[in-house]
């Protein structure tokens, strides 16, 4: 796999399944500095990140204080930048909206790491559905960490 500086896990509004996949990431130890970030493809203005999300990552010694929710924008869309999306739809509109996104460097999470289904949105759920979609995310970064370590 080719060595990637920076990964950015992208959905719609940047506050709940993106920073969950950043930080539950940043618990990994991978082999060499990497940029984690969070993105979303509508944000009006910065939020903070979804109280049942953080709530999930903070009972599982996650803390991402301090988190805002910022839009994905072209600068971002780097050569040395791994684009993970939560959804086949968010990595459509990635590769439509931005001219440079390059469909080598954009994945949608799940496929990239040979996972079946993709990341199930908690939004809107009771507080366990936000614990399931963690345990998800956990078990599918853990493949991805496998990943970015061989790939060295």
């Amino acid at each position: 796999m080719k060595a990637y500086n920076r990964i950015i896990f992208v959905a719609q509004t940047g506050s709940t399944r993106e920073p969950m996949a950043a930080g539950i990431l940043k618990d990994f130890v991978l082999d060499r500095p990497i940029e984690i970030l969070a993105r979303g493809l509508v944000v009006l203005f910065p939020e903070p990140m979804n109280p049942k999300a953080e709530a999930v990552l903070i009972s599982n010694g996650i803390s991402m204080e301090g988190y805002t929710s910022v839009q994905l924008e072209e600068e971002d869309l780097t050569e040395d930048t791994l684009v993970l999306t939560m959804e086949g739809i968010h990595r459509d509109r990635i590769l439509e909206t931005f001219e440079n996104a390059d469909p080598e460097n954009i994945h949608i999470l799940t496929e990239f790491v040979g996972d079946e289904v993709e990341a199930v949105n908690p939004y809107g759920g009771d507080l366990p559905a936000y614990g399931l979609c963690y345990e998800a995310l956990r078990k599918t970064i853990g493949k991805l960490v496998a990943m970015l370590n061989e790939g060295e």
